[in-house]
């Protein structure tokens, strides 16, 4: 009888089953590095959220069981403070018509449990928007991505906020550009394209472009670069002419894709 009461209950011990609030990490690639979250997905089950089971005023976990982890891969502005790389608490106090954002240092917190006000790194203020649909399970996304800027989006019932995050590539990238100059294998199609997409001097882009496509004649998607410069440049003829051998060289590669993306600048020229 005891071996038989000893083994019901070690198997009661590893009785595995779904955890009420799973654990989501996502990683966003994001300017020279990346964000990742971890945080935990609490589910509506018919409860009234704001003001209710998540009240107003008081600080939240953003999320269930442990403190929602942000992890920032370079220095960013967070809702337009300067934050350094590395692994933050994310709290918030929310509110009816204004959420306070908390970034604190305290990653190994369990919720608000071991929370310091001393180890706050920034607070800020953001409002909250209502939303069409029902989101049931509480959600964090990563939206809204370009070279240098996003959003962090969080979600639950009919409320969202949205916190924007910024940062700053470009000098660090032109350094880059200047170091690899003058370097033997030069990144001249890189360095050319990162000028047209950011808006700096055509003039250069279209000089390195010109450059790359001297050492590399078939490569069709350089052409197609020195097409789009040509282009924002205002000179149609030869983004024209640059855009037919793009297409000429494409055709031989098999590449229809790249037919199709010059076939489209030309009819945008028109």
């Amino acid at each position: 009888m005891m071996l038989s009461m000893c083994t019901i209950f070690l198997q009661a011990q590893t009785l595995k089953t779904p955890s009420p609030s799973p654990l989501q990490v996502i990683k966003q690639d994001f300017a020279l590095s990346f964000i990742e979250i971890s945080y935990s997905r609490p589910d509506m089950k018919g409860r009234q959220i704001f003001g209710k089971l998540v009240p107003f005023g008081e600080m939240w976990r953003t999320g269930a069981n442990k403190a929602t982890r942000v992890s920032f891969g370079e220095d960013v502005k967070v809702g337009g403070n300067a934050i350094k790389a590395g692994d933050y608490a994310l709290y918030t106090i929310p509110n009816k018509d204004e959420w306070e954002v908390i970034l604190n240092k305290g990653v190994n917190n369990g919720g608000t449990a071991g929370y310091k006000k001393e180890e706050d790194v920034v607070r800020f203020k953001v409002k909250p928007m209502s939303i069409h649909e029902s989101v049931r399970t509480f959600t964090i996304q990563i939206e809204n991505v370009s070279s240098s800027a996003c959003e962090i989006h969080i979600m639950w019932d009919k409320t969202a906020i949205s916190i924007p995050v910024l940062a700053d590539i470009d000098s660090k990238i032109m350094t880059q550009i200047d170091d690899a100059l003058n370097k033997d294998n030069k990144p001249y199609f890189q360095s050319a394209n990162y000028y047209y997409e950011n808006g700096k001097d055509l003039k250069q882009a279209l000089t390195w472009v010109n450059k790359s496509i001297e050492a590399n004649p078939d490569a069709f998607w350089m052409l197609h670069l020195k097409a789009k410069i040509q282009a924002k440049s205002g000179d149609k003829f030869g983004a024209t002419e640059s855009a037919k051998k793009s297409i000429e060289l494409a055709k031989k590669a098999n590449n229809n894709d790249y037919v199709r993306l010059n076939e489209d600048l030309i009819a945008g020229l028109k």
